[in-house]
């Protein structure tokens, strides 16, 4: 039961500044998690630690050690990547629009609203408090838009909304408190970066970018003085007037004719430092406005730099890309990815891979421009997730959503390896065929479609002479027959897998169809609708509905147990019912409502704890064993309960995202007002092109009065619930995606059969006696990943059947999940299939006779098993066609 938060799929990229750190580690905000992709090796994780609300802006260190997330509340995590934990917590007190590591990873800028603070940054130290403010700059007339450090880490370059960039100089002197200003955009900047000479490393240009597409390129000159004097500075330099727009090559010629160059001693041409005035070097880059500007209406939203090519990434707000030979400006691509704003751009360390966002499509994309090739192309459910559904063996899981997509992703990984988007409506329910390769998907556009997971085609659709909307599905043991539910007709449709053919219509509800479920031992199906009735129907003999189970409220959903021996079903009371679907009786009820009631929306008139009205469980799914069962819906918890003694064993809450509706139990009086709660009262006036919007679907029925009372922010809700069928994990389908929790790998402590002689020492010390068989039963005893690892590899391949005769059936269960996790990770191949060949030939009985709790053991086995089989076949067909060719070719010689 120790389950604990693993993953996130299927959850699109909203808004925010993504980022790639060690080059192949891809970082980016998802709502309040942040999701980090291994581009190398096509794995996603989502780390565990949630922050207050989403997620505006984060920063990495340059050694990709320490992770900033900060939130719309200004609440910043600092979190260690490695151990995804996090380190310490602050809070800001104005809004942060950028933030950025410096180049030794000592220091933090944070743009603070008008302010620019420089912190310390914590490490790994142990401290009272952790983040150590520096120094504030307060020299700002508006809000700050982006942050460059030099490669020193003295100085920081800020640009900001007031259409001016500042040049900040960290030394505590007299002569640097006033900062360098750079004059002439008309418009809001949105990068303001350093330019570094190749050579020595410094700073020989500074380029400021604006929203219109204005790009300068900023030089210094030397003043007149001798080298051997000390570098003075005037405490108020002055800043160049605006330039005049469209004065073309001769005032180029003109602004390089300013430029002095110093000798050096050698007698040769270099660069000054940084404290050399800065003076205007090129004026308005006129070829980015004549293609963006004129032509398409189009605002510059994203820019990156990259100091080591001098080259830079420009995204628009029409979907184009530009990436710029710098300081000369010269264009090697410009293409268009989509038609919506790119609200993030981006290089790697190498500079060889592009990564750009769009949050409007809920899509990150990494490009590499040499080759002109996707690195990633990653894109979750822009709506919400209406189905899942695992794969026979555990490694695959399905969601189907309102985006009329269905997505087939790989557990493991966090991959979605494919894509369907045939049906032209919502996807209401999703079901796998036994054998694993072929997949069942229903929807509200009327149709019922197989999908071969080999071809990656849809190879059989199932319709009905009138247009029905279909949201409920199931299938025989056999996948013979295909049954579906429908919202509008209130029937159960019956095909046949082979022909397609509609084989007969099951009529008797009169409301809607919501749930369906063959019974795992017979052909006996089960549905749930809304006339407050539960059926059983045999299919095959065609008699109709052969029991009904009456209900004092609408039934939302059933489920049968594994054995088949019970069936649960829930109302729309909170309650739910266990049956005994042989003799037909009524075995016991949880009374849920209590348990699921948390959380209230920003529109309810009553407290948490007494606003229980709506709160009911719309999904049901049983343990692998049937011993504890799942319930899930429109709360934000999730409960599990012991079937046999009807308790709560266990509530997750799946988010604590302040964002969503419904999270928060106590609501502040203090944001009620007589128009109704303050948060729902639109008094946004900023410009939406400057940056980052708002989620966009907040924002999709603003114009429909009265159809989204809390301006559409999204409610917190689950809406299936699937656990897979090696009971090592879990999924939930809630308004965030697709959370997947998994058992705890850490040490559980058992204290089974112990007494004062059983000790990791007396597990050493049998091993080196060569006593396998008494350190592995010692092992099995302390219950001790390490040590049963060790003791399983200790045995000998020719003491294999002997020790395995000598485990006593109760430890089996252990074993056997001992062995399905050394096949995953050990390289020991044919001794581990050894194992567990002895293992079931000897207790293959016990086995048997048991095999209600060893199921979750067996299926983890079988998913290991299938998955090194699946690799090895592919590697040895490989193999097998290099030798035919190459016998091939010698006999050719």
């Amino acid at each position: 039961m120790n389950y604990r938060f693993q993953n996130l799929l299927g959850a699109p990229y909203r808004g925010g500044n993504a980022l790639v750190v060690n080059n192949t580690l891809l970082i980016s905000p998802v709502g309040n998690r942040v999701s980090v992709t291994d581009l190398i090796k096509s794995e996603t994780i989502t780390l565990p630690s949630q922050s207050s609300s989403n997620l505006r802006r984060i920063a990495a260190s340059p050694d990709g050690v320490f992770l900033l997330a900060i939130d719309e509340n200004n609440r910043c995590l600092f979190i260690n990547l490695r151990r995804r934990a996090v380190l310490h917590r602050i809070t800001f007190k104005h809004p942060v629009a950028a933030a950025k590591f410096s180049p030794d990873g000592q220091l933090i800028a944070v743009a603070a609203g008008k302010l620019l603070q420089i912190w310390r940054s914590p490490g790994f130290r142990k401290e009272f408090f952790p983040f150590e403010l520096i120094r504030t700059f307060t020299d700002c007339n508006d809000r700050i838009t982006s942050l460059d450090w030099s490669p020193g880490s003295d100085y920081v370059l800020a640009g900001s909304k007031d259409l001016t960039a500042r040049l900040f100089c960290l030394k505590k002197s007299p002569k640097y408190n006033k900062p360098f200003l750079f004059l002439g955009h008309r418009d809001v900047i949105v990068g303001a970066f350093f330019g570094t000479d190749k050579k020595t490393n410094k700073v020989c240009r500074v380029y400021t970018i604006s929203r219109d597409g204005a790009i300068f390129s900023w030089g210094y000159s030397e003043m007149d003085r001798n080298f051997d004097e000390p570098m003075e500075i005037a405490s108020e330099p002055e800043s160049p007037g605006t330039p005049e727009q469209g004065q073309g090559d001769n005032a180029e010629g003109d602004s390089d004719s300013r430029v002095k160059k110093r000798k050096n001693f050698d007698g040769k041409e270099g660069t000054l430092d940084l404290e050399d005035r800065f003076q205007l070097h090129k004026l308005k880059w006129e070829l980015l406005k004549k293609d963006f500007l004129m032509q398409a209406p189009a605002k510059l939203t994203a820019c990156d730099y990259h100091r080591g090519l001098d080259m830079a990434v420009f995204g628009f707000s029409n979907g184009v890309f530009g990436l710029y030979q710098m300081p000369d400006f010269v264009c090697i691509h410009l293409l268009s990815i989509s038609r919506e704003k790119i609200t993030t751009a981006g290089f790697n360390d190498l500079g060889n891979w592009l990564t750009f966002g769009c949050a409007r499509l809920g899509q990150l994309l990494v490009w590499e421009w040499k080759s002109e090739s996707y690195i990633l192309k990653q894109q979750g459910h822009y709506f919400d997730v209406n189905c899942l559904a695992y794969s026979p063996d555990s490694q695959l899981v399905a969601t189907g959503a309102d985006d009329n997509k269905i997505k087939v992703w790989t557990v493991s990984s966090g991959f979605c390896f494919v894509t369907f988007s045939e049906h032209t409506n919502a996807v209401t329910a999703l079901h796998f065929m036994p054998g694993n390769h072929c997949l069942l998907s229903a929807s509200l556009d009327g149709t019922v479609r197989a999908w071969d997971l080999f071809r990656y085609r849809n190879f059989r659709t199932f319709t009905t002479p009138t247009s029905k909307q279909f949201v409920s599905l199931a299938s025989d043991q056999s996948g013979e027959v295909i049954c579906a539910g429908t919202l509008d007709s209130f029937e159960i449709f019956v095909w046949s897998m082979k022909t397609g053919r509609l084989l007969d219509v099951l009529s008797g509800h009169e409301g809607p169809v919501h749930g369906l479920m063959f019974s795992p031992t017979n052909t006996t199906l089960a549905s749930s609708s809304w006339d407050r009735t539960v059926r059983l129907w045999d299919v095959f003999e065609g008699k109709g509905a052969v029991e009904t189970f009456p209900h004092t409220h609408d039934v939302l959903t059933v489920v049968y147990r594994p054995d088949g021996k019970q069936l649960a079903c829930s109302t729309l009371d909170g309650h739910i019912h266990f049956w005994d679907p042989i003799e037909g009786l009524l075995m016991h009820t949880i009374e849920g409502r209590r348990d699921i009631a948390g959380g209230r929306l920003m529109t309810d008139r009553r407290s948490a704890a007494n606003s229980t009205s709506g709160k009911c469980f719309t999904s049901l799914c049983y343990s692998a064993d049937g011993s504890y069962i799942l319930a899930g819906g429109n709360s934000k918890y999730i409960c599990m309960y012991d079937v046999a003694d009807q308790v709560l064993l266990r509530r997750f809450q799946i988010t604590h995202n302040l964002s969503l509706d419904g999270v928060l139990d106590i609501l502040n009086s203090k944001n009620m007002t007589e128009s109704g709660p303050l948060n729902l009262i639109d008094d946004d006036n900023s410009d939406t092109e400057e940056g980052v919007d708002k989620q966009v679907r907040n924002k999709l029925a603003y114009d429909l009065p009265g159809s989204m009372p809390n301006h559409g922010r999204p409610v917190i809700r689950t809406k299936c619930l699937r656990i897979a069928p090696t009971g090592r994990n879990w999924a939930a389908a809630t308004t965030e995606g697709v959370l997947i929790y998994s058992m705890d790998e850490s040490f559980i402590f058992d204290p089974t059969d112990l007494d004062v002689d059983v000790t990791p020492e007396a597990v050493d010390a049998a091993l080196k006696e060569n006593q396998t068989s008494r350190a592995l039963i010692l092992s099995l005893r302390l219950n001790e990943d390490s040590l049963l690892k060790k003791c399983i590899i200790g045995v000998s391949p020719a003491d294999i059947p002997a020790v395995a005769s000598s485990v006593p059936v109760k430890y089996i269960q252990r074993l056997v999940e001992a062995l399905a996790y050394l096949l995953e990770s050990c390289p020991h191949l044919e001794f581990l299939l050894r194992w567990c060949q002895e293992l079931c030939k000897i207790h293959g009985h016990s086995i048997q006779q048991n095999s209600r709790n060893l199921l979750p053991a067996l299926k983890s086995l079988q998913k290991s098993i299938t998955r090194l089989h699946q690799d090895l076949a592919d590697t040895c067909n490989s193999n097998e066609y290099l030798l035919r060719y190459l016998c091939s070719a010698s006999d050719a010689k």
